[in-house]
């Protein structure tokens, strides 16, 4: 039987303090109503779907995923470590991520990664101990903590959609890590719902919204290129 998907778990009490400490987005918030993100509780699970999923589309990295559990169920530390790592690359994964998929089971295995000791830790200590695996950067942790560990203050300076939506939001030009840093405060202790929206504002959720961010002049150049090639 197909286990019933989780979302992000929120209040309303979360949802009014956003609204309150930005107009903007609160009424950005009322235009999109509330906001729905699977997550997979299990940290490891969703550890090795983020490996396979990098520098791939979505499609191909749920396709890849079905094959993995199609094949081997739970995915576990101890059946990755059991699997043969031809039988890995067989699934659509390179030799390079089934390397990280390896040195993460061994890492949990052994203890250098102690998954059941990481909820009681601090965001700050959780993404260095999860970043410092092979293969895993600090986004990568910052996503895990958010969508497996549902941790409620996470916003990541390094993930590109935050950004446009912050601009779109606020009509910035460049979000710079000082501009970043002061809505991390403002948005606190809500970072990840407020991430949840601003994802929801890049995608296109609120119509008239646009990126304020300025023009590449090289596209610029080539659009012009092209124009004169026309006439």
């Amino acid at each position: 039987m197909e286990q019933e998907p989780l979302y992000f778990a929120y209040d309303d009490e979360a949802v009014s303090y956003l609204k309150a400490c930005d107009l903007r987005l609160a009424e950005a918030i009322d235009a999109i109503g509330p906001v729905r993100r699977e997550v997979t509780p299990d940290l490891f699970s969703s550890l090795v779907n983020c490996i396979v999923g990098q520098q791939i589309a979505t499609k191909a990295q749920e396709t890849i995923w079905k094959r993995i559990t199609g094949a081997l169920g739970e995915i576990t530390p101890e059946v990755v470590a059991a699997c043969p790592d031809d039988v890995l690359q067989q699934f659509g994964l390179s030799f390079r991520k089934v390397s990280y998929i390896k040195g993460a089971a061994d890492c949990a295995l052994s203890g250098e990664l102690d998954l059941d000791a990481l909820p009681s830790l601090p965001d700050d200590e959780v993404c260095r101990r999860l970043s410092a695996l092979p293969g895993i950067g600090v986004w990568t942790a910052e996503m895990l903590m958010t969508f497996s560990m549902q941790r409620p203050d996470i916003m990541s300076f390094g993930d590109l959609a935050i950004l446009r939506g912050l601009r779109m939001l606020h009509h910035h030009r460049r979000i710079t890590p000082q501009l970043f840093a002061k809505y991390k405060r403002r948005y606190s202790p809500y970072g990840s719902l407020a991430s949840l929206y601003l994802w929801a504002i890049a995608g296109g959720a609120v119509p008239g919204m646009r990126d304020y961010a300025p023009k590449d002049p090289k596209s610029k150049r080539s659009a012009k290129a092209s124009a004169k090639g026309k006439n």
